[in-house]
């Protein structure tokens, strides 16, 4: 009886032993099929994108050049103005003042001038018979050419008086938009004093700046053996608005800034673009997208990847045996893929999705390989 005891338990504990390899042999033997990608080489088209704000060619300041009252406001904010329209009008007394005064002033030494002038030519003909002295008729010849130096310092101080007036009208000194408004009619305004701001926005600039590494491969990377000749060998650059939205037309890079700013450590750009439209407003901010293309590299699916402490990782696939391989990556602008600069050959093969089921090792079946493409 003790026997057939034993012998039982020893068929039983073969039967557990079979069923364990047989589990483990299934484990072994690929049991679900993977897609693999067959790398070539090929130039994947990149950006890079960089916060940017829009200002106008220019945007001046408009300031009394007197002191006064405002008058008149001819224009509102957000209006559209040409140079030399009037914007305000100014009441200023003193300079009213001023030219009153110096009108009387110009009439006074005129007939201060047209007495000595008399005195001259009644007294020439008399020191001529030896009727008065020469003293007494030079006298007078200097009474004259003073009268006519003060007239012409009066009609001097005339001009500047009408000059002075004519700054009671503020016009615009150039074509553009009117900007904020801060003070009303009634108000007292001097020559420190912001009445409004005109901006040029005929054309815009964009500017945005690349920190000092970014900015050595950028220009390491556009033809030309100076500054001025990359930037004239530079691909047109686009503007992204505010609202996520890629305005109509190319600007070009105009300007880089010869230091590195110490304190930010980056470099100054400016992007002009054509705003014919009115559609750019000084002040307002965008992104600006350098193109470039990056040459002989692998264009794979993000799918295809994963990662491991910040490093980005493929199954490579050698024979029927995945490997994780480490590679570098750059994203590319559709968001879903990435040009591969470096971990990786021509013709190898990687696995392209469903990379979260693998281990490093592990056999598996492919169902399908296909060239990578841009």
């Amino acid at each position: 009886m003790k026997t057939k005891m034993i012998l039982s338990g020893a068929i039983a504990l073969l039967g557990l032993a079979s069923c364990g390899n047989s589990g483990q042999t299934n484990q072994e033997a690929p049991s679900q099929e993977y897609p693999v990608m067959v790398l070539n080489k090929q130039d994947a088209n990149m950006q890079s994108v960089y916060p940017a704000t829009i200002k106008g060619q220019e945007d001046i300041e408009i300031k009394p050049r007197i002191d006064g009252y405002i008058e008149a406001i001819y224009v509102d904010e957000g209006s559209v103005v040409r140079a030399g329209q009037i914007l305000f009008k100014i009441n200023s007394p003193s300079s009213e003042q001023a030219l009153t005064s110096a009108k009387a002033s110009v009439s006074s030494e005129k007939a201060q001038v047209n007495t000595a002038k008399v005195n001259v030519d009644r007294y020439r003909p008399l020191a001529e018979k030896g009727i008065v002295s020469e003293v007494q008729l030079q006298t007078y010849e200097n009474a004259y050419e003073t009268a006519l130096a003060s007239l012409e310092q009066a009609e001097a101080t005339l001009k500047n008086a009408q000059a002075t007036m004519s700054w009671t009208t503020v016009t615009s000194p150039v074509d553009g938009v009117v900007g904020e408004i801060p003070y009303r009619k009634g108000s007292l305004v001097n020559n420190s004093n912001t009445l409004t701001t005109i901006a040029n926005t005929g054309n815009v600039y964009a500017y945005f700046s690349l920190n000092e590494r970014k900015l050595m491969s950028f220009l390491d990377g556009v033809e030309g053996s100076t500054q001025s000749e990359k930037i004239r060998n530079m691909e047109p650059v686009s503007l992204i608005l505010a609202d996520g939205s890629e305005y109509e037309d190319k600007g070009r890079i105009e300007t880089i800034t010869g230091t590195v700013d110490v304190t930010t450590g980056s470099a100054n750009f400016r992007a002009e673009f054509s705003n014919k439209q009115g559609r750019l407003r000084s002040g307002t901010s965008g992104k600006i997208i350098i193109p470039k293309t990056l040459e002989n590299v692998f264009v794979i699916p993000q799918k295809a990847t994963f990662s491991q402490q910040d490093k980005v990782l493929v199954y490579k696939l050698e024979g029927d045996t995945v490997k994780q391989q480490l590679i570098s990556v750059q994203t590319m602008p559709n968001g879903q893929d990435y040009a591969v600069t470096s971990g990786l050959s021509d013709g190898d093969k990687i696995v392209s999705d469903g990379v979260a089921t693998l281990r490093n090792g592990m056999r598996i079946a492919t169902k399908q390989e296909y060239l990578s493409q841009n």
